[in-house]
């Protein structure tokens, strides 16, 4: 009985912590509308559109000179980042 109670207890305790972790990730990742709160700042413009991945956020923005931009925004840390060129031939 002793055995059975100290087990559910453990268990408990157990459960309360992965909870515990998995909230504090939550607290860490970047949602949709604070990526495009960064990329409106960095870029200076306004958000046409955005799509996501699984690690970013790519978000495309018109400046106020008429220029048309892309950045990346990272899920995890929030940095913003002009995206990769691939090589034009």
């Amino acid at each position: 009985m002793l055995n059975t109670r100290l087990k559910l207890i453990l268990l408990i305790i157990l459960g309360l912590s992965f909870s515990a972790n998995a909230k504090e990730d939550d607290k860490q990742a970047v949602d949709r509308a604070q990526a495009i709160e960064r990329a409106k700042k960095d870029t200076n413009g306004r958000v046409l559109k955005v799509n996501q991945d699984k690690d970013k956020y790519r978000v495309k923005v018109l400046q106020k000179s008429g220029r048309v931009v892309q950045v990346d925004v990272d899920k995890k840390s929030g940095k913003v980042t002009q995206p990769k060129q691939k090589d034009k031939k």
